[in-house]
């Protein structure tokens, strides 16, 4: 039997991370849309800065792991709708700090249970010991990939 490669793309590992990268975020993002009109990208800019309360653009690109035009475009998004504010940053009068608005936080408030349902729902058939090996391993994945990136061995 000949192999096309087709095969061979399904058991990759990084083809197989970004399939079901993108199916945990069609899911979630399908759920957010419904309910709060939210991309995954401003979403994501929602999540970082509900738990670090407020941090420069260039500290949020780095934590949300995006690349500065989704984020530009997000926080756009969101300073439109009134979620996110800009605020002076008193550590550099040169950049601003992005933090959520009253209605950003009520709006964090609201889908924080909806995301920690669907993380329920995806990883129910997963038993305790699992989930937490699961976690470790793409933990494990991601450091070791930066280490690459930087060319170490």
């Amino acid at each position: 039997m000949h192999d096309t490669g087709a095969g061979r793309l399904a058991g990759f590992l990084p083809y197989q991370l970004s399939i079901a990268s993108n199916a945990v975020s069609d899911l979630i993002a399908e759920r957010y849309r419904k309910r709060f009109a939210l991309k995954i990208p401003e979403w994501r800019v929602m999540a970082i800065l509900g738990d670090a309360g407020s941090m420069t653009q260039r500290a949020l690109t780095a934590a949300t792991l995006m690349d500065k035009v989704a984020v530009n475009r997000a926080v756009k998004v969101l300073e439109e709708r009134g979620l996110v504010a800009r605020a002076a940053n008193p550590e550099d009068g040169r950049s601003y700090l992005l933090e959520l608005t009253g209605e950003g936080r009520a709006i964090h408030e609201e889908v924080m249970p909806l995301a920690l349902a669907t993380e329920r729902d995806l990883l129910s058939g997963f038993a305790p010991q699992e989930q937490t090996m699961l976690r470790e391993m793409l933990a494990a994945l991601r450091l070791r990939a930066g280490e690459l990136a930087r060319g170490q061995s």
